[in-house]
């Protein structure tokens, strides 16, 4: 950083140098886990062995099955990173301000307006 607290022109550069070469590799890594043909046989293993617990254990098919989604959802690595890095859904409180989801975390967003304020 320069004397006056400001990234220069050339430290710009440089840092956006480091991201091209690091990024690319960071999602082809990441994509490997999440999708890799290996990732995959053992998310399916344990999908299969968590069904045939439930199964074992008495349940219907119905209850099994059930509860299967909600456990594939959970192993969602991919859903989970998304949801936490871009999620936003809009909200009110009882007060009537309104109130943000941002990766599982509400925000009351203050000075905000609705569409429907107008």
């Amino acid at each position: 950083m320069s004397e006056s607290g400001r990234t220069t022109a050339e430290e710009m550069k440089e840092m956006l140098g480091l991201f091209s070469e690091k990024v690319p590799a960071l999602l082809n890594s990441l994509t490997e886990v999440l999708y890799g043909k290996a990732s995959a046989e053992k998310y399916g293993q344990a999908v299969a062995n968590f069904y045939r617990t439930l199964k074992d254990s008495g349940m219907t098919d119905d209850q099994a099955f059930r509860l299967t989604e909600q456990y594939m959802s959970s192993l969602n690595l991919g859903k989970i990173i998304s949801g936490a890095v871009g999620s936003t859904r809009a909200r009110h409180r009882s007060d009537g301000s309104p109130e943000e989801e941002r990766g599982g975390v509400r925000v009351v967003v203050k000075g905000k307006k609705d569409e429907d304020d107008f």
